[in-house]
């Protein structure tokens, strides 16, 4: 009973490629070897963070090793995105297990691109890389913030989710290995801009929706424990968790 009571083993994700994503997970989960654990998925993370480290430091001899990186990147994204399902699917039971484990590695798997990003690039765009890789973390101790204020995880931003960056990881691959890095060193710092800017959007959308749920709960102090008024109070309780993630996608 308390693992379907963890907030954690359920998150909120409104991104653009979503639904895709949901339509395609009855097909693909019941296709899924029955030796294949979502703990496997999970630490085969830890695999894929180590090859993007070793190919983006052949490429920074050959840069067509970053095809391997974007190999790599897809293959994470494939046992992230369905190590939870999984688990959920055969009752596997590591609902906290698997919060824990699946959220830290996605923080190795960003610092591996990063770092890799920092073995092609000129030394001088280390400083913007740095950068970029605290705005991102940034990203995350928000998400898991707001969580522990409202018990819901939401992972998408702006409509912009996991897979979508995932996906510009592998656009911007395909572009420096056609290109070369002369534009992708010139466009980081717009890259960072744009990246503070969305972060301050999502951090003020935040705080004002916890700012509202904490003036409800005082509200309801107030008022008393009447059973109309409580009865209206929780429904403007859930209104309130229900605009919570979509306000964090749209533009006001």
């Amino acid at each position: 009973m308390q693992n379907h009571q963890f907030a954690g083993a359920n998150k909120t994700n409104t991104s653009l490629l979503s639904p895709l994503e949901r339509r395609l997970s009855p097909i693909v989960l019941p296709r899924i070897p029955s030796w294949l654990q979502t703990y496997h998925l999970t630490m085969l993370t830890l695999v894929w963070s180590l090859l993007i480290l070793s190919f983006s430091y052949l490429a920074a001899i050959d840069i067509r090793w970053l095809w391997g990186v974007s190999v790599m990147i897809f293959f994470q994204y494939v046992t992230d995105h369905y190590d939870g399902k999984v688990g959920k699917y055969r009752n596997t039971g590591l609902l906290r297990w698997g919060y824990y484990m699946d959220h830290l590695l996605d923080y190795v798997f960003l610092c591996s691109v990063i770092i890799g990003y920092a073995f092609i690039l000129p030394e001088k765009s280390r400083y913007q890389l740095l950068f970029l890789m605290a705005v991102f973390a940034a990203f995350a101790v928000s998400a898991f913030l707001a969580f522990s204020a409202t018990n819901r995880l939401i992972i998408s931003y702006l409509k912009l989710g996991p897979t979508e960056f995932r996906l510009a990881l592998i656009v911007i691959n395909t572009l420096l290995i056609l290109f070369g890095t002369r534009y992708m060193v010139s466009g980081l710092k717009y890259v960072n801009a744009g990246a503070v800017a969305g972060l301050c959007f999502v951090v003020y959308q935040t705080q004002r929706n916890i700012w509202q749920l904490d003036m409800h709960e005082k509200e309801r102090e107030k008022t008393g424990s009447g059973c109309c008024k409580n009865l209206r109070g929780d429904q403007r309780a859930v209104r309130i968790y229900q605009q919570f993630a979509d306000d964090r996608n749209q533009l006001v």
